[in-house]
């Protein structure tokens, strides 16, 4: 290509982004996405839970999260976990409860404005609605993409807690290969979530 035309390529994207008003419907996106985000979470730790200790667990999602999102991010995390398992005899069922109603509103609306906001980029006129039972449908496959999700995730945890383990193991046998194992669990953990 030309330098001609990445620039009239450049600039008839800008123009088409301006037009589909892709800023505003990344900030929807991102609105919904961060209100699934805790109740994810809380899920996630309450069945990971069932295999490690709770606090072994909430560690290695604060650590994955640290990689991922760098330490403000982690420590958003952080406190969301925090406080939904404050001590007492029932507050993380209560918690448990509480996500999964939180996820399934959060959950749908995070689809349903990935759908809106890709007929409009696309320029696809929706679908009209069918009925109750539709939305109902839309609704559940949207919960049934976010339990997937929240499965990858818990994969993505337990590989990394192995990994962790035996890089303490080969640490103690061949130091400096750290920084390789690191590498590897972040390649890993990458693959496993896209």
């Amino acid at each position: 290509m030309s330098p001609k035309q990445v620039w009239r390529l450049l600039k008839e994207a800008v123009q088409e982004w301006n037009r589909d008003k892709a800023s505003r419907l990344a900030a929807a996106l991102a609105y919904y996405t961060v209100f699934s985000l805790s109740p994810l979470l809380v899920l996630v730790l309450a069945i990971a839970s069932l295999f490690f200790e709770q606090s072994a667990a909430r560690e290695q999602i604060i650590t994955q999260a640290q990689g991922l999102m760098g330490q403000e991010g982690a420590e958003f995390i952080q406190s969301a976990l925090e406080g939904s398992s404050q001590p007492g005899s029932n507050s993380g069922l209560i918690a448990t409860v509480i996500s999964v109603v939180l996820l399934l509103v959060g959950a749908s609306g995070v689809f349903a404005q990935l759908q809106d906001a890709l007929n409009t980029i696309w320029n696809v006129e929706p679908r009209p609605e069918e009925g109750f039972m539709a939305i109902v449908r839309k609704r559940l496959l949207s919960f049934g993409m976010i339990v997937v999700i929240g499965f990858l995730l818990l994969v993505s945890l337990v590989v990394s807690a192995l990994i962790a383990g035996f890089s303490q193991n080969l640490n103690q046998s061949l130091p400096g290969m750290e920084t390789v194992v690191q590498v590897v669990n972040f390649m890993l953990s990458f693959a496993i979530t896209t």
